[in-house]
Protein backbone atom coordinates (compact mmCIF):
# COMPACT_ATOMS: atom_id res chain seq x y z
CA UNK A 1 0.00 0.00 0.00
CA UNK A 2 3.27 2.25 0.50
CA UNK A 3 2.92 2.58 -3.37
CA UNK A 4 0.00 3.67 -4.54
CA UNK A 5 -0.52 6.04 -6.61
CA UNK A 6 -1.24 9.69 -5.41
CA UNK A 7 -4.41 10.99 -7.21
CA UNK A 8 -2.93 14.46 -9.11
CA UNK A 9 -5.62 17.98 -8.89
CA UNK A 10 -7.86 18.09 -11.77
CA UNK A 11 -6.70 20.98 -13.92
CA UNK A 12 -8.23 23.75 -14.93
CA UNK A 13 -8.66 25.10 -18.46
CA UNK A 14 -6.49 27.77 -19.62
CA UNK A 15 -7.31 30.62 -21.75
CA UNK A 16 -5.75 31.55 -24.97
CA UNK A 17 -2.15 32.92 -24.55
CA UNK A 18 -2.04 32.00 -20.65
CA UNK A 19 0.77 29.51 -21.39
CA UNK A 20 3.25 32.39 -22.53
CA UNK A 21 2.88 31.29 -26.63
CA UNK A 22 2.46 34.34 -28.93
CA UNK A 23 0.50 33.78 -32.02
CA UNK A 24 1.80 35.18 -34.99
CA UNK A 25 0.42 34.55 -38.53
CA UNK A 26 3.13 33.43 -41.14
CA UNK A 27 1.74 32.83 -44.86
CA UNK A 28 3.77 30.90 -47.07
CA UNK A 29 3.93 29.31 -50.87
CA UNK A 30 4.70 26.01 -52.45
CA UNK A 31 5.95 26.08 -55.84
CA UNK A 32 6.28 22.54 -57.35
CA UNK A 33 9.34 22.18 -59.57
CA UNK A 34 10.24 19.44 -61.87
CA UNK A 35 13.42 18.48 -60.53
CA UNK A 36 16.43 19.63 -58.57
CA UNK A 37 17.66 21.89 -61.20
CA UNK A 38 14.53 23.29 -61.39
CA UNK A 39 13.99 24.01 -57.95
CA UNK A 40 17.77 25.16 -57.64
CA UNK A 41 17.17 28.24 -60.01
CA UNK A 42 13.80 29.48 -58.23
CA UNK A 43 15.41 29.42 -54.81
CA UNK A 44 18.01 31.12 -56.32
CA UNK A 45 15.93 34.00 -58.17
CA UNK A 46 14.04 34.30 -55.06
CA UNK A 47 16.90 34.95 -52.84
CA UNK A 48 18.21 37.29 -55.43
CA UNK A 49 14.36 39.16 -54.86
CA UNK A 50 15.31 39.74 -51.10
CA UNK A 51 13.09 36.54 -49.98
CA UNK A 52 13.99 34.21 -47.24
CA UNK A 53 12.60 30.97 -49.17
CA UNK A 54 12.77 27.38 -47.39
CA UNK A 55 13.94 24.10 -49.66
CA UNK A 56 11.44 21.67 -49.53
CA UNK A 57 11.76 17.90 -50.40
CA UNK A 58 8.90 15.15 -50.29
Amino acid sequence: MANMPTEKPPQTARRQGENGFKYKPQFGLVVPCKDEDQQRRIYARLVKLGMKPKVVCV
